[in-house]
């Protein structure tokens, strides 16, 4: 068998029974998550494009958009994506040589699962696939190093659980994962230099396409089958050789994914939590603040720090300011926090803080860069006026899989990120059917989506 046949096996042969319990809580955690931030979403630039293009353009309103209304899959898949992935507040995946972000999935593994009237148990199931293949391929295939987009494993990934969701069969799903594979390898241009909005709509770009490309396979569209080893395939033109061996995997990369507390780029996570404990330890204001020092490993120096993907001391809009150490340490000393509302336009171009970021310096460490991505570490220096240096160093943060969320926690941020779209008792409705997934069907789950704006929110 080629390799995209091996990998539709490993596809068509899961099960639910084939999923640990720490594996459902920690996808139910991750489901969550995600709505919380499609949610707290729906008022974004991009996002609102979107449903203006829709509109536009229209679709057979078979599958539901977050928010209401309804559209058809592959448009769903957009849309609910984008929501997901707009705030850069969803959950990732940390391998040595990749980061992605596998909840990115959820808009297209819901699409297909409410088009096939599936249950709570087959979602988790098509969502603990995507996850598993995207994770695998970002340990064995990174392909940033190359000047390609953590994306592009992700049609893989997006093609193997709606295969899954819509029920198809071996070589279907094969075809599903060729042609995805093979029409979707994204530049990694998109994540450096000055950042756009394409930095959030890139995945829900290769969930719409892939998404397609599945429903295509599943009425009997061909592609290439040796799209990873055949000549001038994946492997040939991008990631190099490598193996898994698809026989043996099991659906427990969910359990490695790490979920982010603040806000913002998820290698920033552990600076921003010492960050804020040091103002909380010591009550230092601002105005005291002479410089900061932030000592990183070399994947966050080079993403976010002002290493190969560019300066991050020019802040204009949210997607330059959610990547940039310098704005979001800053952020988190002059507001207390990294929450969306530090991201509004209005609190970017501030003076304070447009001002502030230049007292923070950022550089690399050989030491910590060989603890990645086993451990998130980071040294903190803030050194003030008053000649007093303060000092914090962490090797990871609540979120990260050595200190995983809990659901009370999971729930919190949900709460958060839906309060002005959804009243309390929607948000406990929401939390109550995603803790009983299993037990559910997912149309009903869709309807309260669906049904959030009629209900009250604003």
């Amino acid at each position: 068998m080629t390799y995209a046949e091996e990998l539709a096996g490993f596809v068509t042969g899961a099960s639910y029974k084939d999923l640990s319990q720490s594996a459902v809580r920690a996808l139910k955690v991750r489901v969550l998550d995600a709505l919380g931030c499609a949610i707290g979403a729906i008022d974004g630039g991009p996002v609102k494009a979107i449903a203006e293009q829709d509109v536009d353009f229209g679709g057979r309103p078979i599958c539901t958009t977050v928010g209401g209304g309804a559209t058809s899959p592959d448009r769903a898949a957009l849309y609910n994506s984008a929501l997901v992935r707009y705030l850069d507040f969803n959950d990732s995946y940390l391998a040595k040589g990749e980061t992605c972000h596998p909840s990115d999935n959820l808009g297209a593994v819901l699409a297909g699962s409410e088009y096939a009237g599936s249950d709570g148990k087959t979602l988790l199931l098509s969502l603990a696939i995507a996850y598993q293949v995207q994770c695998r391929l970002s340990d064995a295939a990174p392909v940033r190093a190359k000047g390609f987009d953590h994306t592009t494993q992700g049609s893989y990934a997006v093609a193997a659980g709606v295969s899954k969701a819509l029920g198809m069969d071996q070589k279907k799903t094969a075809n599903a994962i060729a042609i995805s594979g093979t029409a979707l390898n994204a530049l990694r241009v998109t994540r450096t230099g000055t950042l756009s909005n394409w930095k959030g709509l890139a995945y829900p770009n290769t969930a719409f396409c892939a998404t397609h490309a599945t429903f295509l396979a599943m009425r009997g569209v061909t592609g290439p089958l040796e799209v990873f080893e055949g000549n001038k395939g994946f492997m040939d033109a991008i990631a190099g050789r490598f193996e898994i061996d698809w026989s043996k995997e099991d659906l427990e990369r969910v359990t490695k994914t790490i979920v982010k507390r603040y806000n913002a780029e998820i290698h920033s996570q552990s600076a921003l939590e010492g960050t804020i404990e040091l103002v909380r330890e010591h009550s230092f204001t601002p105005g005291d603040v002479e410089s900061i020092e932030i000592e990183t490993f070399d994947v966050a120096y080079n993403i976010i720090g002002g290493g190969e993907e560019g300066d991050k001391h020019t802040v204009w809009i949210k997607e330059q300011a959610d990547h940039s150490i310098p704005y979001l340490v800053s952020a988190a000393i002059l507001d207390g926090e990294v929450m969306p509302e530090q991201y509004l336009p209005e609190r970017i171009r501030r003076s304070d803080i447009q001002t502030f970021m230049r007292k923070v310096r950022v550089s690399p460490s050989e030491r910590y860069s060989r603890l990645f991505p086993g451990a998130m570490p980071c040294r903190i220096r803030i050194d003030l006026r008053d000649g007093r240096a303060l000092t914090k160093e962490k090797t990871d943060y609540e979120g990260f899989f050595t200190r995983p969320i809990q659901w009370e926690t999971a729930s919190g941020k949900f709460r958060r990120l839906s309060r002005g779209h959804a009243p309390a008792s929607l948000q406990e409705e929401i939390i109550d059917s995603v803790s009983r997934l299993e037990s559910i069907k997912v149309k009903d789950l869709m309807g309260l989506l669906s049904n959030m704006l009629q209900k009250g929110g604003a």
